[in-house]
């Protein structure tokens, strides 16, 4: 079962990603029933880095959001939830303005990415999800109606290009696999690669500890080898 090293893998992949960004907390507790975002993202106001090094991901990380990986694609149910969590931090941060005694506008509040390897038709109809008419997202990228401040990404529909490199990572299969490739052949000076390439090797390493292997555990054990010891040949 590779739930478990995927939400483990997702939030330190994310994190590394992110934190030259901004804040960035993982397993983030909220209120009400005991509940966790898997990643909470804080842009700062002088970040590091600059964010089109990250291309889309980058792009989605200009204001406060929630990340919500999935490892595969989600049900009906999860993304519910997932929009639970979403409404419960905007109401925490709500009330924390009013204890401020400061009014937060409704670009203030965090978006939703819920962050699918793919995402059926009937998923994307259900929760009137519909790609953006702004040129700036292109196809994969859905977004509920807009006060829901959510979006559903379809991994596997994202277009084949640096631009969404960092997104295609978390995709499975074939998708997976091509963002591997081309992670390894981005140069090796490159400030991310080495340090990526070490968080998909721990991954790979975790996977293969697993006393019972499903087929879908041996093939993202393969679409992870050539990074393993690609970072194995280069420690």
């Amino acid at each position: 079962m590779t739930r478990q090293p995927h939400d483990q893998f997702a939030k330190q992949y994310l994190e590394e990603l992110l934190a030259p960004l901004g804040t960035v907390e993982t397993s983030r507790d909220v209120p009400s029933e005991v509940r966790q975002v898997d990643v909470w993202f804080v842009p700062a106001s002088s970040p590091s880095t600059d964010s089109s090094n990250l291309g889309l991901l980058g792009q989605m990380a200009a204001t406060a959001c929630l990340f919500e990986p999935f490892r595969n694609a989600p049900t009906v149910a999860e993304i519910h939830g997932c929009l639970l969590k979403l409404y419960s931090l905007r109401a925490e941060l709500l009330r924390k303005a009013r204890r401020e005694k400061r009014s937060v506008s409704e670009d203030e509040l965090p978006i939703l990415w819920i962050l699918s390897p793919s995402c059926s038709q009937r998923l994307l109809n259900g929760f009137g999800a519909k790609l953006s008419q702004d040129e700036n997202w292109g196809e994969g990228v859905y977004f509920l109606p807009e006060f829901q401040r959510t979006a559903l990404v379809a991994i596997n529909q994202l277009p084949v290009s640096q631009d969404t490199l960092w997104l295609r990572v978390l995709g499975k299969r074939r998708t997976q696999q091509q963002a591997i490739e081309e992670l390894l052949e981005l140069p090796k000076e490159s400030p991310l690669r080495r340090n990526i390439l070490e968080i998909l090797a721990n991954w790979r390493v975790n996977v293969d500890s697993s006393e019972r292997l499903s087929n879908a555990d041996r093939e993202l054990i393969m679409n992870l080898s050539p990074a393993y010891f690609k970072w194995r040949e280069e420690a």
